[in-house]
């Protein structure tokens, strides 16, 4: 199959055809990052200032509005502290020359994928471009606790946190379930005075855990939505993580063998250079520890165009090293650094990423306790084997020795413990609800999805009504960013395409 494109779309509930294609179915501004919050005694409604945003027009011809909104931290006590969320507006100049057509065009919200990452500027070209192209104005979020939306860092964290129980309860309030709220909030300020309750609505699409966060919000506020656009965010709809590690296993395991049968050679320069770090403290440029495991974690990259190649290029350098100057130069170290999992700049990541998955159940350290079952992962058991066995790389998974590895993880090791051992998650999905969805979902599946596994992501295809899909063997999890003009057009066409009524 690898050589091959396969074309399916689907409808809820289940294949109908063996053939190939088939249905299934603001306040005053400072800082962002400033360590006094927002306000801790606000008891106005929640507000938008939009008397004067910041506005601007990129040399590709695309209108920025630079908008803030204040939220409530916690939604269940909106009286209470505010945090402010930012989103950048674009608005395409080839569609709307004049403040009347501007009005007139439908919104689109990218939901970024995460956990804890924030959205840069777009413009007009890449995967925002082919957006526009369809006659979007967008809203690109900065989701809460990332960019400019009271980021979240050990150095940031209000004063007020002082244990660990503390920091712990305020970063429960950062995931998909509040993400969705900011953004009802943010739909209202701007659409809500639109005399048509359809022009009310606007459009979602979201790539990985954006698509998440967009399975959220049709479980609780469907009737906001005009439409959905999933790439690589099937969500597991599982109470746990457990289940989707064990599923990842497998494409993972495949993923390193693709990779050692390019590379045969590297299986010995990774066994040196795990060897090397064995015996070694190595420390990064910013204070954080390169030890086998965190070497191991960057194995994240594989599932990524050109990732077994990018991987292959980082080897030889370590390689080289080690061979001229017995241990590793700044330039690898920094190299390494740049290339690893964004901890230390975006610890939402590390730190609710498993979290991300639960309702009403503690994670546990799941991705350590599901890949502890597979010795090949492990270097303390494959040093001992022949020289010719390669050492696995790890997949998307934390575990808790990151937070000893990264510099910037260390202050929130104990507030990282309660999370993973919390079982109070409140829940992210409405499955009945998801069943007798009204709403179009139209998805980007990829067959060989490192972070999402396949056969996970059909089972919330099928269970989500009025969903249908394009699915590929030939992209990767980063097909939206890499094949952006294919992906966003195939969404397109499918989510316009008439149904034939002998599959309704």
């Amino acid at each position: 199959m690898i050589g091959t494109i396969f074309t399916r779309h689907w409808t809820h509930g289940g294949p109908r055809s063996a053939i190939i294609t088939r249905r299934f179915a603001i306040a005053k501004i400072r800082h962002p990052c400033s360590r006094r919050p927002l306000s801790t005694a606000m008891s106005q409604p929640i507000q938008y200032d939009d008397s004067n945003p910041e506005s601007y027009t990129t040399k590709d011809g695309v209108k920025v509005i630079e908008r803030f909104f204040n939220v409530p931290l916690d939604y269940a006590n909106p009286e209470g502290e505010k945090i402010r969320v930012f989103a950048r507006h674009l608005i395409p100049k080839n569609k709307a020359k004049t403040v009347e057509e501007e009005n007139k065009l439908p919104y689109l919200l990218y939901l970024q994928g995460g956990p804890g990452f924030e959205v840069d500027l777009q413009g007009n070209s890449a995967y925002a471009g082919e957006i526009h192209e369809q006659g979007y104005q967008t809203i690109w979020l900065d989701q809460r606790g990332t960019g400019l939306s009271t980021c979240i860092s050990a150095d940031t964290l209000p004063s007020r946190l002082v244990t660990d129980q503390d920091k712990a309860d305020y970063l429960k309030h950062f995931r998909a379930d509040s993400i969705v709220k900011d953004c009802e909030e943010i739909r209202k300020a701007l659409l809500g005075d639109k005399p048509d309750p359809e022009d009310k609505k606007w459009t979602v699409l979201g790539q990985s855990f954006g698509g998440f966060c967009a399975i959220t919000y049709l479980s609780f506020f469907p009737s906001a939505l005009k439409e959905v656009f999933l790439t690589g965010g099937l969500a597991p709809l599982d109470k746990s993580p457990d289940r989707v590690y064990t599923a990842l296993i497998p494409i993972l395991r495949k993923r390193n063998e693709i990779y050692y049968k390019k590379y045969p050679q590297d299986i010995q320069r990774i066994r040196n250079i795990l060897a090397y770090l064995e015996e070694n403290k190595v420390i990064l440029p910013n204070g954080g520890t390169l030890t086998v495991n965190r070497w191991l974690q960057l194995g994240i990259g594989l599932g990524q165009t050109g990732g077994v190649d990018r991987m292959h290029q980082l080897v030889f350098r370590v390689t080289n090293d080690l061979e001229l100057f017995g241990k590793l130069s700044f330039k690898t170290l920094e190299t390494i650094e740049s290339k690893g999992l964004g901890f230390d700049g975006n610890p939402i990541y590390a730190l609710l990423h498993e979290p991300c998955y639960c309702q009403g159940h503690a994670p546990k350290w799941s991705a350590a306790r599901i890949v502890s079952e597979h010795p090949q992962f492990s270097w303390a058991h494959v040093k001992g084997l022949a020289n010719t066995e390669p050492i696995y790389f790890y997949g998307e998974m934390v575990f808790p020795d990151a937070f000893d590895d990264y510099a910037n993880l260390r202050p929130l090791k104990g507030a990282a413990e309660i999370l993973a051992n919390d079982s109070s998650w409140s829940p992210l999905y409405d499955v009945e609800q998801l069943r007798k969805n009204e709403v179009k979902v139209t998805a980007a599946t990829y067959f060989d999805d490192l972070y999402v596994e396949f056969g996970l992501s059909q089972e919330t295809a099928s269970l989500i009504k009025n969903t249908e899909q394009y699915i590929t063997n030939q992209l990767y999890h980063d097909g939206l960013r890499m094949e952006s003009k294919n992906v966003i057009q195939r969404l397109f066409q499918l989510s316009k395409k008439a149904k034939d009524a002998a599959y309704d």
